[in-house]
């Protein structure tokens, strides 16, 4: 006699944020992504239901979008690409052009702009010709660009809503100011639809709706920064006192869902899954009745390491499938680790119905290895970004989500559940002792804290809040306050975090920068106060920096030894800091530089863990040097390395007159190579035996300044590049150019 399958549920729960991208609570958006997911996933992922009598999900709101939504639909608000794609295009400027040229290509090449015949060749013709400027471009491919980027982002079912989107979609080309204005029209009215279509399905008991800190901080650092476990401390501060802070934030966002939705959530989403044993008890006092977070940091908790065979299914399932009760009360749910990275990176690969199958697949097979379980309930939840992962799909990933659905639909021993109502139902919560601290990445907290450059931010927002707590002790009364804290609060962001430093590259980093101290500014701007100079310089360069420039002439002595002689006392310094991530990849710890009256000198001091491991050091590095004169017109060409990513730093768009090339290979400087600009954007090798270069301990160069057409008074800027076989590694500095001025 064959055994019963035992029923079971899955919670499907889908985690929608997006940073702060305003200056100021009127002001422009700098970033799309708010409106552009808007029309892509947001109002989709709920309308998609009315396709699914029987499936039921779970939403995650940050309320930080939700205010982001009635910004656009209510208040007409616009971002920079919205407010541009309005423009009559004769109005455009040469920067608005460069603007558009460099920006309205975000979108994934495969899936949103090859399919387009006009879009595929207006790329072309921008990546095709190093001779392009914005002249190559006539006003109506200008035109064409904004509206054809615009409309790609729509999830193809809203043609069907939409006739006149449909008849935009249709003409291809030869769009006009009144069709890109109604293409900006018809994505706000999709941005209004959005709440009370949630709010309805809401009301009907298909959807649960949860949420996370306000702005999405990380709540156990903000609770108890003594408490999360590092490795590095330079720069943090060693006691954040925003205890409060947290718990206004998860208070006021429990609020702000319970005005918008009409129902207060009984689950939070902590920020990146992040928790601790403080987060919980704090959980327990707001009245929240249960949270979520990752397989892993459930490992840990419980000392039991879950075993995956090399297709990533489990062996045994069982701890993972069922839902727990934490000492104070506290109900928690642990989500598979696989299953999102499957969705986000490995089934856009596959066809589109066979990825379906597949994850319908691993749910069989978890529910399959149940039979010998004693209990009766258990839960799979699938958790994670809805937003990011679909443009990577074709037809946005409804053909997969829709074709998902109605395998579990129509198999009767699967159900999807809304989370509270199966914590509810379920008598037994195994207990849970203890909680580990951690997130979902690693089961640490090192893509927030624990990196030079995070440190420092951590460092800056607790010298402005000290600001802030001094100013309500002193001026309790004061008309702007909350505009103030909500300023700071909006400053304990997870982004922020995230984007700075070591390992993630937003490639509009500098952009997070700019925002996080602008924000931190306008703490003091509501108070009354002057902003602090500190917060007028980007962090990025804080960090990569000089710690020194040159204190006068130097003439040291070229041995490549690292000896203690004082010929290199005056000499310029920066050093290349330590990333949890980046200690065994950098090549130099630190890079000096001087001159004297005739030469550039360069020492670089080569990482230990290089010289320990001779099989790696066989690398090439590039020096850009500018010469700034306005007396005197020299040719100037861009950087000619291969990036790794289609991150493009801003320094790495800017044009030099020399390239120094040097190959290095078992502790030898292999090849010396001077390459100098010639009109058109070309360059030409040019003869460098003048140039010195002696390696055994640090690598020692001598560069006369006539071999650069340098001449007296003349200002030199210069940066140097780690980039192996002509790819890019890393600018150092990363975001501007050292100087020095030979007299």
């Amino acid at each position: 006699m064959m055994s019963q399958t035992k029923k079971l549920s899955i919670a499907l729960y889908w985690h929608l944020h997006q940073p702060v991208y305003q200056l100021s609570p009127e002001g422009d958006f700098l970033m799309p992504w708010v409106r552009l997911h808007a029309v892509k996933d947001y109002f989709a992922l709920a309308a998609l239901l009315d396709k699914f009598k029987k499936i039921k999900l779970n939403f995650n709101f940050v309320p930080a979008l939700l205010d982001a939504f009635i910004d656009y639909g209510e208040k007409g608000l616009h971002d920079l690409h919205s407010r541009m794609t309005v423009q009559n295009v004769e109005d455009l400027s040469n920067d608005d052009k460069e603007f558009i040229l460099n920006n309205f290509f975000d979108a994934n090449y495969q899936t949103m702009i090859f399919p387009y015949e006009e879009y595929n060749r207006l790329y072309q013709k921008r990546i095709s010709s190093p001779e392009c400027t914005l002249e190559s471009f006539s006003d109506q491919e200008y035109s064409d660009l904004m509206a054809l980027f615009n409309l790609v982002w729509f999830e193809p079912d809203l043609k069907n809503k939409y006739p006149l989107l449909k008849k935009l979609f249709k003409k291809g080309k030869g769009y006009t100011l009144e069709d890109r204005q109604n293409i900006i029209e018809i994505q706000r009215d999709v941005i209004r639809k959005i709440i009370p279509t949630y709010k309805k399905i809401l009301s009907k008991n298909r959807i649960e709706i949860t949420t996370s800190p306000y702005y999405h901080p990380i709540l156990p650092i903000l609770l108890d920064i003594n408490g999360i476990k590092k490795s590095f401390n330079e720069d943090l501060p060693v006691n954040l006192k925003m205890g409060l802070d947290a718990k206004l934030q998860t208070e006021f966002a429990l609020d702000r869902i319970e005005e918008l939705f009409g129902k207060r959530p009984k689950g939070i989403w902590p920020s990146e899954h992040c928790v601790s044993s403080k987060m919980l008890e704090m959980f327990k006092d707001l009245g929240i009745e249960w949270t979520i977070s990752d397989e892993g940091i459930l490992s840990n908790s419980i000392d039991f390491e879950f075993v995956r065979d090399f297709k990533g299914y489990l062996e045994d399932p069982y701890h993972l499938l069922k839902s727990y009760e934490y000492s104070n009360g506290v109900k928690m749910i642990f989500r598979d680790a696989v299953i999102p990275n499957l969705i986000s990176f490995e089934y856009p690969n596959l066809d589109t119905e066979l990825a379906a199958n597949d994850l319908y697949d691993r749910i069989k097979v978890a529910q399959g290895k149940l039979l010998t379980s004693p209990d009766e309930n258990h839960l799979i939840t699938i958790a994670m970004d809805g937003e990011n992962c679909w443009e990577n799909y074709s037809q946005d990933g409804f053909v997969f989500l829709k074709k998902l659905y109605k395998l579990i639909e129509e198999d009767h021993t699967l159900e999807t559940v809304l989370i509270s109502d199966y914590l509810e139902k379920e008598p037994h919560h195994k207990p849970l002792n203890k909680v580990f601290a951690g997130s979902w990445l690693n089961r640490n907290f090192k893509l927030w804290i624990d990196e030079p450059l995070k440190n420092l931010a951590w460092t800056y927002l607790k010298q402005v809040r000290d600001d802030f707590s001094s100013f309500v002790k002193s001026n309790p009364l004061h008309p702007n306050i909350e505009d103030a804290r909500k300023e700071l609060f909006i400053c304990e962001g997870s982004d922020w975090f995230w984007w700075y430093g070591e390992p993630n590259d937003s490639g509009r980093d500098n952009i997070f920068d700019y925002l996080f101290r602008e924000h931190l500014k306008n703490i003091y701007v509501f108070l009354g106060l002057e902003p602090p100079n500190y917060l007028d310089t980007p962090l990025i360069s804080a960090i990569a920096k000089p710690s020194r420039y040159p204190k006068g002439e130097i003439t040291p002595t070229m041995t490549g030894a690292d000896s203690k002689d004082d010929s290199w006392l005056n000499a310029g310094c920066i050093d290349i800091p330590d990333g949890p991530l980046l200690s065994e990849s950098k090549f130099f710890d630190r890079v000096c530089f001087g001159y004297d009256k005739d030469n550039l000198y360069l020492r670089f001091y080569v990482n230990e863990y290089i010289h320990k491991n001779p099989e790696l050091s066989e690398k090439t590095f590039q020096i850009y040097l500018y010469t700034r004169n306005a007396d005197r017109k020299q040719a100037l060409s861009p950087v000619r390395l291969i990036n790794k990513t289609e991150n493009i730093l801003p320094i790495s768009k800017e044009k030099f007159h020399n390239e120094l090339q040097i190959a290095l290979r078992s502790k030898k400087v292999q090849l010396i190579r001077l390459i100098k600009s010639i009109p058109n954007n070309l360059w030409v090798l040019k003869n460098s035996k003048d140039i010195k270069a002696v390696y055994e301990d640090v690598i020692d160069l001598k560069i006369p300044f006539d071999v650069l057409d340098i001449e007296n008074g003349e200002t030199l800027e210069f940066c140097f590049v780690n980039a192996n076989y002509g790819v890019k590694n890393f600018f150092i500095p990363n975001d501007m150019l050292l100087t020095i001025r030979r007299e």
